[in-house]
């Protein structure tokens, strides 16, 4: 009896390990597809090498996220240089070698994976069409009175519509297009050439949307369900733009606003801007249709979300004074409690970049000095390159130094 009670006892134990394994895969696999787990669960790479990149004149340096292709434009030109083999693996020209608004427009490496996003402009082969057009004539005629009618007013008029001659009509489309590439590389010790792929907007009169515009500004990517925000401004006018996994294009700022920064959740689709209406700023959180009101402090900026925080930071005679935070919540509510999470004094310009790392940390920083805050403490790093730059998860820093026709490029862990 008690052999039996035993034997009973342990498949009931192996029972429950199986159930609580599977149910805990289960979850991952949710998660996964959730896309909670995001990389910020994973430690980063940091890889730590040097490579000499052919060029010196290279703008709006990326690192892909496994730090091992670097993309930058050179002359108009959008290349990608991989890291480990030192040699260019992809190059996208402009249409032309005069129009500065053509060429690859704005990029961004997705942050889980190594995939490059891309707008590439070309002028509209279709900016003026004819189309033929009919117009319709119609004659009105009185039939013959009947005799047994009694009052003539009431005979019937007879209507008819006759085509007339076609004439021919000139349609002004945009002058340019706008279009949506995703290239991906595979892994950097294969010779496996890159996929670049076009991504047509639904309708096709999206990309003329966008072009109309003029110039797109910010650009962020929300990973966990595919869609993507940029600001495209023309003189005075902005318009906040959303591209759904569809690839349809949609409208979402207010009429006069002005939207200086913004960052997504990487937990939702919840987008976080900086929003300026005349003399009004905010900060505003946009998901489902809606807007909620984060703080309505003047000085306040959004800075980024990272792990169920949104950090939030505030500004005065061009310092940065106050790191705020409050959480990434699926279903925002209008001012929201908001936490210091740090006090002090970093100086504060249009030219400093600002992120959030995977560890929570605050990383303000231009060419020279890079200012962490990690837990409420503040230390300073002393950058060496020409031209300096973080990645995106703010465990690498990329260190540019230029030498005659090329460009040195040095990889390495950024700590305090």
């Amino acid at each position: 009896m008690k052999k039996k009670l035993r034997i009973l006892l342990v498949w009931i134990l192996v029972s429950l390990i199986f159930q609580f394994g599977g149910h805990s895969l289960l979850n991952i696999q949710v998660q996964k597809v959730m896309g909670l787990t995001a990389v910020d669960s994973e430690p980063p790479i940091t890889p730590q090498l040097k490579a000499t990149i052919p060029g010196s004149d290279l703008t709006n340096i990326q690192v892909s996220y496994a730090k091992d292709y670097l993309a930058y434009l050179e002359n108009g030109t959008l290349k990608i240089f991989n890291l480990k083999k030192e040699k260019i693996v992809f190059e996208k020209k402009s249409s032309s070698a005069t129009d500065q608004t053509l060429g690859v427009r704005t990029y961004q490496w997705l942050p889980d994976r190594n995939i490059l996003l891309y707008f590439y402009a070309k002028k509209n082969p279709n900016e003026v069409t004819t189309v033929k057009v009919y117009p319709s004539q119609t004659i009105t005629s009185n039939p013959s009175i009947d005799p047994k009618t009694e009052d003539p007013n009431q005979a019937e008029i007879v209507t008819q519509e006759v085509p007339a001659e076609p004439r021919y009509e000139k349609r002004y489309g945009s002058p340019q297009l706008t279009e949506l590439y995703s290239l991906e590389l595979p892994n950097s010790d294969e010779d496996t050439a890159p996929d670049d792929r076009l991504h047509l907007f639904d309708p096709p009169s999206g990309s003329e949307e966008i072009s109309k515009g003029g110039k797109i500004e910010k650009y962020v990517v929300e990973t966990s369900t595919n869609l993507m925000y940029l600001t495209v401004t023309n003189g005075s006018t902005q318009q906040l733009m959303k591209i759904d996994v569809m690839k349809k294009v949609s409208t979402l700022n207010k009429p006069r606003e002005l939207i200086n920064n913004m960052a997504t959740s990487d937990r939702y689709a919840t987008l976080y801007i900086d929003s300026k209406v005349g003399t009004e700023q905010q900060v505003v959180a946009l998901s489902n249709g809606k807007r909620q009101v984060i703080s309505k402090n003047t000085n306040d900026r959004i800075i980024g979300v990272r792990k169920g925080k949104v950090y939030i930071g505030e500004v005065e005679n061009n310092e940065l004074v106050k790191i705020k935070t409050t959480a990434d919540l699926e279903l925002m509510k209008e001012n929201p409690s908001l936490k210091t999470e740090w006090k002090g004094s970093i100086p504060y310009n249009e030219n400093l970049h600002m992120l959030i790392g995977v560890t929570g940390q605050l990383i303000v920083y231009d060419n020279q000095t890079a200012s962490i805050i990690t837990d409420g403490h503040l230390a300073e790093v002393k950058l060496q390159g020409d031209e300096n730059y973080v990645s995106v998860d703010g465990a690498e820093l990329i260190q540019l130094t230029k030498a005659g026709i090329s460009t040195h490029v040095e990889l390495k862990p950024l700590k305090p």
